[in-house]
């Protein structure tokens, strides 16, 4: 079978910006070869078993030679694979990416590519600066602000960025930065040019230093940034004092791990994302069929015996109803059961399926639901309990107590899912740059240390964590983390709000 190389542009950081396009590829492959710069968050959208191969780190620390990477991703497309060359920014904007495309061309291998959001455009847009205004700039041109010493000659064109009305972007400049000052203001531009420097644009680290050509390399020094940075020479940056908004969110800087299943965790990361958080999805649960169907199946097949069927989880109605449909059984079978729920969340996932929810626990956890149907009076009723496996044994417990009879079936398992991004959580957690661990069940606080402190031999101790409610809390309290936010209403919604309140006007104090 033939291979492929596809070169995919990641965009300049923020995972939101990356194509529809980029994306597709990136679940298709079997391998991907990925630089320093790409958010690993996308890493997130690869098939389980896809090869991920790191291709050198900035700042110091091991690099693969370009050689070494064109080798790699030859020797992969040649044994007939899918090889995505994932790539920060755009493959072409200064990124290699046509030296990559020649050498597949030459080596006779099917080629694609995927155009990426430049850091030219997106990384001053975030600092609230547009490239070009009617009133200040007409024009902008790109260029590298890192050439390598031993070329011959300069071939960047830097007589010809002396006007006035172009902006000038600079890409990699922190290195050369006063030399690439000094060149500007030699081509004609006033030491008052305005300039801003910005650090990790579009990512929670992004800083940004505003000066003049005059100042900004003595400013930059003086604030220790560190490669990547851009820089944006002329008037517009005028308009960043009025136009910034980035760095403005309630959430910006802050990043925040999601621990929730993959399909539950989209919406709660993109609300804190639209915050201004930087969002790492980090599903620590997969929700899986249960290891038999014999008791479930039993269950299923004698709807009118029962008084009540309760659902404890959006995934406990998900997995009764698709295995009744599994079995072709027929809904309106049950029309003798009331249903409770443990939550609005569980009962809006009965209401999907146009069945009326009789009750719906005040407090969102066993203990409320347990209050609910006290209240009702359950005495030799018979209840059907569909959950997952290893459940906590209150209810059944305490419905026992009440005088019912409870069925407890295993609907599913919440399982160990594959976590290729592992090794940069681990990372980040290492450098101390993950901020807060959200946890929406005492499972995912379980699979999170095994993931972590277990296989990835990160401490875990003093993490900052945000529960949706007491079990999860004190289960996260069993490992030693810090619960910093515990709502009191156990919903997304009153966990998102409790992160808000956390971190307005905490600065870096926690």
């Amino acid at each position: 079978m033939a291979g492929k190389l596809v070169l995919v542009g990641a965009g300049p950081g923020d995972a939101r910006l990356v194509t529809c396009g980029a994306l597709r590829w990136i679940e298709r492959a079997d391998v991907i070869v990925y630089d320093f710069l790409v958010n690993p968050g996308l890493l997130g959208h690869a098939k389980p078993g896809a090869e991920l191969i790191l291709a050198g780190k900035h700042g110091g620390g091991p690099r693969v030679e370009q050689g070494e990477i064109i080798r790699i991703l030859l020797a992969h497309a040649r044994a007939g694979k899918l090889v995505v060359r994932l790539k920060g920014g755009d493959p072409f904007v200064f990124g290699r990416g046509g030296e990559e495309l020649e050498a597949a061309k030459d080596a006779g291998i099917d080629v694609e590519v995927v155009p990426g959001v430049t850091s030219a455009i997106a990384v001053p847009a975030y600092a609230g600066i547009p490239v070009t205004h009617r009133d200040y700039a007409s024009s902008f041109a790109v260029a590298t602000g890192y050439e390598y010493p031993e070329k011959p000659e300069v071939a960047v064109p830097w007589e010809q960025f002396g006007h006035r009305q172009q902006t000038v972007v600079l890409l990699m400049t922190q290195r050369q930065l006063r030399a690439n000052v000094e060149r500007l203001r030699a081509a004609g531009r006033s030491p008052d040019t305005p300039v801003a420097v910005i650090q990790w644009g579009t990512r929670a680290w992004q800083r940004t230093i505003v000066g003049t050509l005059g100042d900004i390399a003595d400013r930059v020094e003086a604030a220790k940034l560190e490669p990547p940075v851009v820089a944006v020479v002329g008037d517009v940056v005028r308009l960043r004092e009025k136009l910034a908004w980035f760095e403005s969110k309630p959430l910006f800087g802050r990043t925040i791990v999601v621990t929730r299943p993959k399909a539950e965790a989209v919406l709660f990361a993109e609300r804190l994302q639209d915050l201004g958080a930087e969002v790492i999805v980090f599903p620590t649960i997969e929700i899986a069929p249960p290891q038999s169907f014999e008791a479930l199946d039993a269950a299923l097949a004698r709807p009118g015996e029962f008084d009540w069927l309760l659902f404890t989880s959006a995934n406990g109605v998900d997995a009764f109803m698709q295995r009744l449909r599994e079995l072709k059984g027929d809904i309106r079978d049950w029309h003798r059961a009331r249903i409770g729920a443990i939550g609005p969340r569980t009962a809006a996932a009965v209401d999907k399926f146009a069945l009326r929810v009789a009750v719906v626990a005040p407090e969102y956890r066993a203990e409320g639901l347990v209050e609910a149907l006290a209240r009702i009076g359950v005495a030799g009723q018979r209840i059907l309990l569909p959950r997952a496996a290893g459940a906590r044994e209150v209810l059944p417990r305490a419905l026992g107590s009440l005088g019912a009879h409870v069925l407890e079936v295993e609907a599913y398992r919440s399982v160990l899912p594959e976590a290729p991004q592992a090794p940069f959580v681990a990372d980040e957690l290492r450098r101390g740059r993950i901020d807060l661990l959200t946890f929406t069940s005492s499972s995912t606080v379980h699979h999170f240390v095994q993931l972590m402190r277990d296989q990835q031999e990160v401490p875990i101790e003093g993490k900052l964590a945000a529960c949706i409610g007491p079990v999860t809390a004190n289960t996260a309290r069993s490992y030693g983390m810090r619960v910093v936010v515990e709502p009191k209403e156990y919903t997304v919604d009153a966990l998102l709000e409790g992160i808000v309140e956390l971190f307005r006007g905490q600065g870096g104090n926690l």
